[in-house]
């Protein structure tokens, strides 16, 4: 019978609805606290999206720039001096696209043709400039642009047209297409070729410049190509790059793998992940400061907060709320404090963040771990921040609070 009363005087216990109403008690009944509190919050958030989204925009801008620069691109050639030559298969290309990491292939061969801009002109004329068989995905691999016309394709591989690198179509005086005009013929051995395209400058395979590019069939039927390859073009993802050039070789030449010459990795490539590694640790610094200076803001704002609501604390004490409850509402506050300011801030550093990399002409970039970070973050200060206010609230008894309020 004794344990009915002793049951009578517990606490009841809180739903999690009861808490966050004695949560949001705070932030109702003084708005205008809250609302600097979240403004506080939402301040460090912002500075925390936007110290790392402007970076990380500029990154992708300085990636760009150096990609542009071939850093997932491989040359393979045979080794000159050979007797006999070194012949790659008439497959090379499709043997290197099979490389697990390799995006694309192309191949071009130097089908040893003279070219000339008609055959009254001096025999001398088209020194030089090479004459190249080309299938018609080269120009992807090698990030060309045509300047004028169009380049090779399926419709026109059998047939006798040409494409121009820019140096070759100077020296043969094609300097424009003009559509419905007649296109001009250049004479290739001893046959004519109707120009269809003229290319911008290659910076990234430098020797396609002085190059006349005629359909890899089309060099076979008409101008006695054996079908076999002299130079492989190979484009592969960044982070495999020298794995794919110590399997290409072997892949191209498996007889003899040390007769096949691979052009290094690009230097810019070991640029681009210097600044990869730079940034990263630069980003973790930043974020790091910007998360310390909400926390503290947060702490700051919620122990003040117990210090003038020792009345409220004392009164609610003497009504029977216990410990536990009082530092379930304080946490909570902290908590819906830190969230609102932190959804606000996130929203505020993504705008600022997209209105800079714009005014730059950069493409916005903001990391989606940082908008998790942003949110989630700012959850995990407020309930870091509002643990010891809450102790401290929870440890207050009655009389201490109602006599010092």
């Amino acid at each position: 019978m004794s344990a009915a009363p002793e049951r009578l005087t517990r606490p009841a216990r809180l739903s999690p609805s009861d808490v966050l109403r004695l949560g949001l008690l705070g932030v109702r009944t003084r708005r205008l606290r809250a609302a600097l509190s979240a403004l506080g919050i939402s301040i460090g958030i912002a500075t925390l999206v936007l110290v790392t989204g402007i970076p990380a925009s500029s990154q992708r801008a300085l990636n760009d720039q150096l990609s542009a620069l071939g850093t997932n691109m491989l040359r393979g050639v045979p080794q000159p001096g050979q007797n006999p030559p070194v012949v790659l298969p008439a497959s090379a290309d499709r043997m290197a696209a099979r490389i697990g990491p390799v995006t694309a292939a192309a191949q071009v061969a130097n089908i040893h043709q003279l070219v000339h801009r008609s055959d009254r002109t001096d025999p001398n004329d088209g020194l030089g400039l090479t004459v190249l068989a080309s299938g018609d995905g080269l120009l992807s691999v090698v990030g060309g642009q045509v300047r004028a016309g169009k380049f090779l394709d399926a419709s026109t591989d059998r047939l006798p047209t040409a494409v121009l690198g820019h140096e070759a179509a100077s020296r043969l005086g094609v300097t424009d297409l003009v559509p419905g005009v007649q296109a001009p013929q250049i004479l290739v051995g001893t046959r004519w070729f109707t120009v269809i395209g003229i290319l911008d400058p290659l910076p990234l395979a430098p020797d396609l410049d002085r190059a006349v590019l005629v359909g890899w069939e089309a060099a076979k039927r008409t101008l006695a190509f054996d079908g076999h390859p002299t130079v492989v073009y190979v484009k592969a993802h960044e982070d495999a790059i020298e794995a794919v050039s110590s399997v290409l070789p072997a892949t191209l030449y498996p007889q003899l793998p040390g007769l096949v010459q691979v052009s290094r990795p690009s230097d810019a490539l070991t640029a681009k992940r210097a600044t990869d590694h730079a940034f990263s640790s630069l980003f973790l610094g930043l974020a790091g400061v910007a998360l310390l200076v909400g926390g503290i803001g947060v702490a700051n704002t919620m122990y003040i907060s117990v210090l003038e609501r020792r009345k409220e604390i004392g009164l609610r004490r003497a009504l029977g709320a216990n410990r536990g409850q009082i530092r379930g509402q304080f946490l909570t506050e902290s908590v819906v404090l830190s969230l609102l300011g932190g959804v606000a801030g996130t929203a505020l550093g993504v705008l600022a963040t997209a209105g800079y990399a714009v005014y730059e002409g950069w493409r916005p970039v903001v990391p989606l771990t940082v908008l998790g970070a942003g949110v989630g973050g700012a959850v995990v200060i407020g309930m870091m921040a509002g643990v010891y206010p809450s102790i401290r609230a929870a440890r207050l008894t009655p009389t201490e609070a109602l006599a010092t309020a």
